[in-house]
Parts: structure tokens; C-alpha cells; sequence
């Protein structure tokens, strides 16, 4: 899988940053933007391929049936229960249950779509970032950029519990990475001041 693609990648022109975090390869939350098109996951599977990195994702244990659950299994699905809470019942949120899967696996690079949609969002879903908080692993920020067809695995960092801080940085990193449909990627709105916050950054590098 290593040597096909690396193929894939060099037929349609894109290049990868290889300079992957250690973390990536132990346990951590990954989270990869822009996602706007379908294109984005046989380009982000063909990177991980080609760096050794066995990201997992969660999925609603009605999906996990024979026969889709091999399908599932073998791309890297665990199951977990996000049924609703019945009336009196006590039961831990679903961020819980899915940082308590870091306690379950000696390993785990644990995918998460950050924006929830390939459609445009106005604000992201910090689900990702409370995951972390709770599993206390780090958040390691993939991405791919369409306009320098390039993409990697950079940036991580433990979240400190300041979402408002946190967050300002992880808009920060994306803020010049490009979709193949750019009119659906927005950075997080709640989070990113514009072209003030960028001066700041490059003031203080």
C-alpha cells in the first residue's frame, strides 16, 4: 500500500510533508481540514498509508453489523453506543465514551471531522478538542492544502482548557490552507478575528 501511494500521490502532482509528530504513532486526536470534497479521504488515507500512521474512527454501533462491519473494521471503525438516554437512565456523554477509548487501546490515532460536514460551516464542531481534554492526549492538526496540492501531519499540542486560546490557535494553522472547493471551508468564527489576528502572529514569530 506504502509503494501505490506513494505512485498516487506522484500521478496527480501532490507532495507530502513528512515530518509527522511521534505522537501520531502513539495516541492522539487527529483532525484534518479543509474537508470539502470526497476527494479529500483517498488523499488523506494515501498519506497515512505512506507514514505508517493506523488512524481509527468511531462509529454508532447500529452501523458495526455483519456484513458492512468488516468493511467498517478493516478501514479503521470502533463501535460505540450513541443511543439516546432513556428517561432516569444514567450514562456518560458521548464524549466521554469516546475518550474512554484511549484507556482501552495501548495505541490510538483517533480521526475526527472537525468541521462535521463537507458543506460550508460556519463553526466547527469542538467536540474533537473536549475528547482530548478528557483522554488527555494531544490534538495533532492534519490538513491538505489544493492550492499547493500538499498536505501533511503538523502542529500538535495538549489542549490546556482554554477553548477560546486553543481554538484561536487551530484557526491560525488552517487559515491558509486551501479546499478543492473553497467557497465550503470557513474557519471558525467564533474563534478567528481575521487579518488582525494574522498580524498579531506575525508580530510575535
Amino acid at each position: 500500500m506504502k509503494i501505490l501511494s506513494k505512485a498516487f500521490l506522484k500521478a496527480i502532482g501532490w507532495t507530502l510533508d513528512d515530518n509527522a509528530p511521534d505522537e501520531i504513532f502513539e495516541k492522539c486526536v487527529l483532525i484534518c481540514a479543509p474537508h470539502t470534497s470526497n476527494w479529500d479521504y483517498p488523499l488523506a488515507v494515501a498519506m497515512m498509508d505512506i507514514l505508517g500512521i493506523k488512524a481509527r474512527y468511531a462509529l454508532k454501533k447500529e452501523l458495526m453489523v455483519f456484513p458492512q462491519s468488516v468493511i467498517f473494521k478493516t478501514l479503521g471503525g470502533i463501535s460505540i453506543d450513541r443511543s439516546p438516554r432513556k428517561e432516569g437512565e444514567e450514562r456518560p456523554s458521548t464524549v466521554q465514551v469516546i475518550a474512554d477509548l484511549f484507556d482501552k487501546h495501548d495505541k490510538l490515532c483517533l480521526l475526527i471531522a472537525s468541521e462535521g460536514s463537507r458543506s460550508l460551516r460556519e463553526e466547527w464542531k469542538t467536540g474533537f478538542y473536549y475528547i482530548a481534554l478528557k483522554a488527555k492526549v494531544p490534538i495533532c492538526l492534519g490538513y491538505l492544502n489544493y492550492e499547493t496540492k500538499s498536505g501533511g501531519f503538523g502542529n500538535i499540542f495538549y489542549p490546556s482548557g482554554d477553548l477560546q486560546s486553543d481554538m484561536e490557535k487551530i484557526m491560525l494553522f488552517y487559515e491558509d490552507k486551501v479546499g478543492k472547493k473553497p467557497e465550503k471551508f470557513c474557519l471558525d468564527k467564533r474563534f478567528y478575528k481575521g487579518p488582525e489576528q494574522t498580524i498579531t502572529k506575525e508580530k510575535n514569530q
